[in-house]
């Protein structure tokens, strides 16, 4: 459009040549027109962008990279981005129970470059609300249709998000989409729901409490049992190592010591057994 009016300037020019009052003012104007016609014949193509060539309605498939590209001064350039772009949704989903919850989630993707030629013959520039919106919502409400509540609200949403990345996926990667990630924001569930989920998960987490106390005392007994058992043999071993030929030895033994004390003392000697029996003087 513009080439066309830089045209249509240069001509205008040349044919009032010789009405200019002044041969400068002449020189200046048809440079003008052939300096703004040439700047039609270059477009710049923003980075994170490309740029797909509409030559009255033959669009190509090869697209202009980001920078300064030479063009068809005829030719109309659509810039399309190819950076991560975010959608956020709010929308009610079913649950596996029958159950509506409502859902906040955002996808996050980018345009394949090599393809934006095909989105603009086949979709246009408005591709997110045709295209990308409509299969997100399908995909998530079919996804959440096969897991309970319970599933939005514990750790398995994680799992959920893979699997509805994995099905958008399938989708939409053919028409030129690339998914990034498909996060959960937030959940609304019923207020009474939410309060059954969590008994609910605080009666399962009790539950692997006692498990954990009972597998625990059971480790603690066999443990008493197996000190007690060794206890009882170290018993065995020294009563038989014990007999009384020993103890008649430990007891002349400690009668020799006590003999040799400084301590004031009565040993009488030929006890019961032939110990001594020890008597103090105080």
């Amino acid at each position: 459009m513009y080439f066309v009016i830089a045209v249509i300037a240069i001509v205008a020019v040349v044919i009032m040549w010789k009405e200019f009052p002044q041969p400068a003012m002449r020189s200046v104007a048809l440079a003008g027109a052939i300096i703004f016609g040439l700047i039609q014949c270059f477009t710049v193509i923003p980075a994170g962008h490309v740029g797909v060539v509409d030559f009255l309605g033959n669009v190509k498939e090869a697209t202009l990279k980001s920078g300064v590209n030479f063009v068809n001064p005829l030719a109309k350039i659509i810039k399309f981005s190819v950076k991560t772009q975010e959608v956020k949704e709010n929308m009610p989903v079913p649950s596996k129970e029958g159950l509506n919850v409502a859902l906040e989630i955002s996808i996050l993707f980018h345009l394949d470059p090599e393809k934006a030629s095909s989105i603009y013959k086949t979709v246009g520039e408005n591709y997110v609300d045709i295209i990308l919106i409509p299969q997100f919502r399908s995909v998530v409400r079919g996804v959440t249709a096969m897991y309970e509540a319970k599933a939005l609200y514990t750790s398995e949403r994680e799992m959920l998000s893979q699997m509805i990345k994995g099905e958008l996926d399938k989708q939409v990667a053919p028409r030129g989409f690339i998914v990034e990630t498909t996060p959960l924001r937030s959940i609304g569930l019923p207020s009474d729901l939410t309060k059954a989920i969590e008994e609910k998960l605080r009666a399962e987490q009790e539950s692997q409490r006692m498990q954990f106390v009972l597998v625990k005392e059971k480790q603690e007994s066999e443990r008493k049992q197996i000190e007690a058992a060794g206890i009882a043999a170290f018993q065995t071993i020294v009563a038989k190592g014990i007999s009384e030929q020993l103890l008649r030895w430990k007891g002349i033994e400690a009668t020799e010591k006590l003999a040799n004390s400084t301590n004031t003392k009565v040993i009488i000697v030929g006890g019961k057994d032939g110990l001594p029996l020890i008597m103090d003087t105080k």
